[in-house]
């Protein structure tokens, strides 16, 4: 029976380090739980056998656990977890580019206050300043802040 309750403390003890490690890494309980089962298995092996073989199970343990550490680490798992894209747009994405205060255009749709407005060949999303503008109306740019046209 002692034999039993020391291999359950210390397998159970290492499938929850494992488990802390591959599954759901982050979480730290499960892993601290697992690292805390295993040395009650360390401390009930001390109490139930001498203290040679108490050593030698100790060793044991020690060795199993530190190879399922490096070998959570070397598997590649937290591959799967690390970012490996960046976003690559931006406050400011260059859509403004070749528009200047000041420069005339015409209302494609009406503007409450958002809508479409072409200034030379372009067409873009504007904001009117004040509120409603008709469509085909002329329109002029009065500010440019944040990609946003902001037009009168």
């Amino acid at each position: 029976m002692t034999i039993l309750v020391l291999c359950s403390l210390l397998i159970i003890g290492l499938i929850l380090l494992l488990a802390e490690i591959l599954f759901i890494p982050g979480t730290t309980i499960v892993g601290a739980f697992g690292l805390l089962v295993s040395i009650a298995g360390i401390i009930y092996t001390f109490l139930s056998y001498d203290v040679q073989t108490a050593w030698l199970i100790t060793g044991i343990a020690a060795v199993l656990n530190i190879s399922v550490i490096i070998y959570g680490f070397n598997s590649g798992v937290w591959n799967k977890f690390s970012l490996k894209s960046s976003i690559q747009g931006g406050t400011f994405d260059g859509r403004t580019d070749g528009f200047q205060v000041g420069m005339p255009g015409k209302a494609l749709s009406d503007l409450k206050p958002f809508g479409k407005g072409i200034f030379g060949e372009q067409i873009v999303e504007i904001k009117s300043e004040g509120g409603f503008i008709g469509v085909d109306s002329d329109i002029t740019i009065i500010k440019i802040e944040n990609n946003k046209i902001i037009v009168k």
